[in-house]
Order: C-alpha cells, then sequence, then structure tokens
C-alpha cells in the first residue's frame, strides 16, 4: 500500500473534522436543551433519598431538579418513583432551566429576587389551558379572568384568584405565550404563605431553554409526560437546588 502523500493526507483529515464537529455541535445542543443520555440514578439522588426518608416520608415519587452552580440557569431532572421499596428511574434524564438569577439558598428565596427557592416541596395540582389533559393530578384549566397574586401586601399573596385581583401586581394564568400550557403548582410558601418568601412558583414549559423567574421549566414533551406519570395518591414530592446546599441540609 502506497503512503498518503501530505496533500492527501490533510484533504482526509479536513474531510474528517468537517464531518465529525457537525454531530459532536449538535450533541453538544441536545444535552443543553434536551434530554441527557443517562439512564440511572445518579450517586448524588440515591444518597439524599437514603438520608433524608424522614422527609421524604410515604412519598414514591420525586422530581429532583439539581445542579452544582448556583448561579446556573440549567438544571438536571431525574423523575424517580419507589416501586415495592426501590427507587428507580422513570425517565432518562433531561435538562431544565430555572431562576435567571439561579438557586436561593435555603430559606433565602425572596419574592422578585428571579432566584428559585431550594428544598423539598409537595406538588399540587396541574393547570394549563386545554378544558383537560391527561393525569391524575387535581387539574384547574386556566381562562383569561385567573390571576396568581405576587403583591406582598394583598391578602391573596401567593395564591390563585378569579376575576381582577385586589392587588398591586399579579400574573395571567393564560398567558399570551404558551408557557402555561401546562403546569404544576409547587407547592413553595404556601403552608403556611409567608408575605415576601416568593410566590408563583410553578413546574411548566419552557421558552426554548430560557431562564425563569423562580420556576422550574422544561420541554413541553417532558411536562406532558410528567403529568401523565403524576399520581397525588404517592404523593410527589420536587427536591430542588445545588447539590451542595442539599447536602447540607439537615434531616429531622
Amino acid at each position: 500500500m502506497l503512503k498518503p502523500g501530505p496533500f492527501k493526507l490533510k484533504s482526509t483529515l479536513f474531510l474528517f473534522f468537517m464531518t465529525i464537529l457537525p454531530v459532536l455541535f449538535s450533541c453538544a445542543i441536545y444535552s443543553a436543551k434536551g434530554s441527557v443520555p443517562s439512564t440511572d440514578m445518579n450517586r448524588f439522588t440515591k444518597k439524599f433519598i437514603s438520608r433524608h426518608t424522614t422527609q421524604i416520608g410515604g412519598s414514591e415519587q420525586i422530581i429532583f431538579a439539581t445542579n452544582r452552580d448556583s448561579a446556573s440557569v440549567f438544571v438536571t431532572i431525574h423523575a424517580v418513583e419507589r416501586t415495592n421499596g426501590v427507587w428507580h428511574l422513570v425517565f432518562p434524564v433531561f435538562t431544565g432551566s430555572i431562576g435567571e438569577m439561579g438557586f436561593a439558598a435555603v430559606g433565602e428565596k425572596r419574592e422578585g429576587d428571579g432566584k428559585s427557592p431550594t428544598g423539598i416541596f409537595p406538588l399540587g395540582f396541574a393547570f394549563g389551558y386545554d378544558p383537560s389533559v391527561e393525569t391524575k393530578m387535581p387539574y384547574r384549566q386556566a381562562i383569561d379572568d385567573d390571576f396568581w397574586v405576587d403583591d406582598v401586601n394583598s391578602e391573596d399573596y401567593n395564591q390563585w384568584v378569579e376575576g381582577e385581583p385586589r392587588a398591586a401586581s399579579w400574573e395571567k394564568m393564560k398567558r399570551d405565550d404558551d408557557q402555561y400550557k401546562y403546569g404544576v403548582v409547587i407547592e413553595y410558601n404556601m403552608h403556611p404563605i409567608v408575605k415576601g418568601k416568593g410566590s408563583a412558583i410553578f413546574l411548566h414549559v419552557w421558552n426554548d431553554g430560557d431562564s425563569t423567574l423562580g420556576c422550574v421549566a422544561m420541554s413541553e414533551e417532558m411536562i406532558l409526560k410528567i403529568l401523565g406519570w403524576l399520581d397525588p395518591a404517592k404523593k410527589p414530592l420536587i427536591i430542588m437546588g445545588t447539590e451542595s446546599e442539599l447536602r447540607a441540609m439537615r434531616s429531622p
């Protein structure tokens, strides 16, 4: 076999890199805005569950939304379920987005800070624009006269209200975009409601991977899967925050 000349070798290498670079680039975009190719629970989720059995209690469904940088707007999402005493991953791990200022430390979330809260929270009712969706969760249709109050001086603070609120500020539950087309209430600062600690924290559809003002957002495809999976009888929870902050949480 003849040894290739320098020109032929350079041409071959050029063609190789031109072929492989688009593949690598598309994989990077997929990881940032789509599913992360993992089908197993990571060590962090396993250890967290084993160390916080009291706080997890009787829950058999947990969504983990975590990262390793409190300023990052992206999270890795694990949806896990307990079957016959054993926790397992329900969907391949995927990517979501959080508040534009990242995660607040435990107990430090404040109204308007652009951060997502850290901690363990129950998942409440589902909501959306359609009259009904495929879910076992209690469901509420959002119409034009539905609002969520974020005015810290209002008696309706951090609550869904029908009709124009008696408040200085609120957000519409039926937006002009699709971000609230499907959603689930994260029961942060709800039992009890403390004025100024933050409001309107939801799972919802993301805006092409953009950050939120404090919610956890994901693709429409994945939130539909989450809605179809969640079951109130299994007491679903969300555990959210940086891994370091969650590791530092004390068990009762």
